[in-house]
């Protein structure tokens, strides 16, 4: 799958950040969102099943309150004095493709979070009025249409986040820059690091590799057992999304037998319901991320809003001499008429 083939670089080691306190009054609560969400990414990919909603909605959560403080720092006195005396514009384009990346990788969770919700909610009122109707199967196949195409458009967007990550990790230190704009672009390349990492996380929660089932065994052991299941090359994990396809693999298999599904049913409604709760407390999280006002603290208008300010003071500085010129140049022309 092309999905679990990025699970590889997901979460890298990533050293804790230190920042001078003299950088801005928020540069010990930004050192601190930082760190906790680097520590919390890292511990999360020691555990059995790192790709879950107990790490991923408070990871979210955090990064709206790390972009609130990239916010106050980017719109500082000393960065915007920095700024005026800045005078690479690629760097700066770099970092705003970057933004822009994340951005619509934001916009494509929450649409895919809230698409998978209406189609669980459609199959969870499907099961109720149905039960073990063999009509059910249409549903059930439906449902596993719409998650195959999913896994599509999410294998895109970690494609797109695993260039950014190159470039971010390539990216050179700056150490001819303005000592304050070093820092503050070293922090837009921290943050930027953290963000594609719980992004990955979040896109491979929704996307879980179909995995080989041992048909013997019952439905309900398997499912209890939410354990690493061995394939060729990679170990794939169980979470609450594909707990939900195993559990209508099975109802599926057990219609199309005549076997009696009433447990299966049930089952199944179950997985649905607890992946219902889980795609709520996720969608919270990317609430957190959805911009309210111009005046907002969210991700998406601090990576918008203070990374295109970046580039359009950079763009109009390095652009004043060849605009002046041509400005010349016209008035001579005209006086020339």
């Amino acid at each position: 799958m092309a999905a679990s083939s990025e699970l590889h670089g997901v979460h890298q080691p990533i050293r804790s950040i230190s920042l001078p306190s003299r950088l801005h009054p928020c540069s010990v609560r930004l050192e601190s969102i930082l760190n906790r969400l680097k520590s919390c990414q890292i511990s999360s990919s020691s555990t059995t099943i790192p790709f879950k909603t107990e790490t991923i909605q408070p990871s979210l959560a955090g990064l709206a309150e790390l972009f609130s403080c990239l916010e106050e720092l980017i719109h500082s006195p000393l960065t915007q004095q920095a700024l005026l005396r800045h005078e690479n514009g690629k760097l700066v384009e770099e970092v705003l493709d970057g933004s822009l990346t994340l951005l619509d990788t934001c916009d494509t969770s929450r649409n895919i979070v809230c698409t998978i919700k209406e189609h669980v909610q459609s199959l969870q009122s499907a099961l109720r009025r149905k039960g073990v109707d063999s009509r059910i199967e249409s549903d059930i196949h439906a449902y596993m249409r719409f998650r195959k195409n999913v896994k599509k458009d999410i294998a895109k967007c970690l494609k797109a986040l695993k260039r950014m990550g190159n470039r971010v990790d390539s990216a050179p230190v700056l150490l001819h820059f303005d000592h304050h704009l070093s820092i503050v672009v070293r922090v837009l390349k921290e943050a930027s690091a953290i963000s594609i990492s719980i992004f990955q996380s979040l896109l491979l929660f929704l996307s879980v590799p179909r995995m080989k089932t041992d048909g013997r065994c019952s439905l309900t052991s398997r499912l209890k057992c939410l354990r690493l299941l061995p394939s060729e090359k990679e170990q794939k994990i169980i979470n609450v999304v594909g707990c939900v396809d195993l559990a209508l693999s099975s109802l599926h298999r057990h219609l199309r037998h005549n076997d009696d599904a009433k447990a299966d049913v049930q089952l199944a409604q179950r997985k649905l319901e607890t992946l219902h709760l889980s795609l709520e407390d996720i969608e919270d999280g990317l609430d957190c991320t959805k911009p309210q006002s111009r005046q907002g603290n969210e991700i998406c208008f601090a990576l918008a809003s203070c990374l295109n300010y970046i580039t359009v003071k950079t763009l109009i500085e390095l652009d004043a001499p060849r605009i002046m010129e041509e400005q010349q140049k016209h008035i001579h022309a005209c006086r020339l008429c």
